[in-house]
């Protein structure tokens, strides 16, 4: 496997269809939404879903949800005490920061991708704290138009404890955007691959794991079918450095609605520029 040697920006277009596609804990798990009414998805949500795809592929994961962990470890910690080489370097007398992120980012993809913090306590009192960072970076995305949110008031049926005539007393809140197209962006930058060990292989599993980045992913809030990847763009330049800046390529991607109110992906409009020497590589999501 080859370090990666060219730098790659990517974007991915996405619709939201009468699901709710990332809640904010603080707004009672609204949908998220800026001043301006547009939609949002955290950067963070993303590369959750990122990792999972990444974990159903076959691959190692350092930070895996508790509800989609597949070992014994109870956190991440844990994790980390469980790989016999970091472990040694952790018990060491004077352990080296550089060795363990060598370690680290060679056990597991999302840390060679993404970076990490590791921060932990021995037993001994003695801390460790090691820095990686990751090549992979992650824009949040956004909604081409102003999202419309629906608020649905539901109710219990059933009795959770004994002694209660009836069950349709408890109320809850769910909320959800009836239609959105989102667009969100991201880059791999090599000087950062070279250090994590990053690899042309590790690129192109990210890739795939973008084009399917909704499958399994089914939740109450998500059901089956609500959320799509309709297009992932993806562009590979010539250099290390890149012949042209992040921002410049991101711009590339025009979405603009055709309607006054849109509501399906028809309702959109999606142009993609050039620029000479960078040929964009499109993939439409399964």
């Amino acid at each position: 496997m080859t370090t990666l040697e060219h730098k790659i920006d990517f974007a991915v277009v996405l619709s939201v269809t009468k699901a709710n596609p990332n809640g904010d804990p603080l707004n009672g798990n609204r949908p998220r939404q800026n001043y301006d009414g547009y939609g949002e998805i955290s950067d963070v949500a993303l590369k959750r879903k990122i990792r999972n795809r990444l974990q159903d592929m076959g691959e190692a994961i350092f930070v895996q949800s508790n509800d989609r962990k597949n070992d014994s470890y109870g956190s991440l910690k844990e994790r980390a005490e469980g790989q016999p080489e970091l472990l040694k370097i952790m018990k060491a007398k004077k352990a080296s920061p550089d060795e363990f992120a060598a370690a680290a980012c060679k056990e597991w993809i999302d840390v060679r991708s993404f970076g990490q913090v590791f921060a932990f306590k021995s037993g001994e009192g003695k801390g460790l704290s090691v820095g990686v960072r990751g090549p992979v970076s992650i824009h949040t995305a956004t909604s081409v138009s102003p999202i419309d949110i629906t608020n649905m008031q539901i109710t219990k049926s059933v009795n959770s404890e004994p002694g209660k005539d009836r069950g349709s007393d408890t109320m809850g809140m769910k909320h959800r955007v009836d239609y959105g197209i989102y667009v969100f962006y991201g880059s791999i930058n090599t000087q950062l691959a070279e250090k994590t060990g990053f690899t042309n292989e590790d690129a192109e599993k990210i890739k795939q794991a973008l084009v399917t980045l909704f499958e399994n992913d089914t939740s109450s809030a998500r059901p089956e079918g609500s959320m799509e990847v309709h297009h992932v763009y993806w562009w590979a330049h010539q250099s290390k450095l890149g012949q042209y800046s992040s921002a410049k390529v991101h711009r590339l991607v025009q979405v603009k609605p055709n309607k006054e109110e849109p509501k399906t992906f028809a309702d959109y409009d999606i142009t993609v520029e050039e620029l000479d020497g960078l040929k964009a590589e499109m993939l439409d999501g399964l």
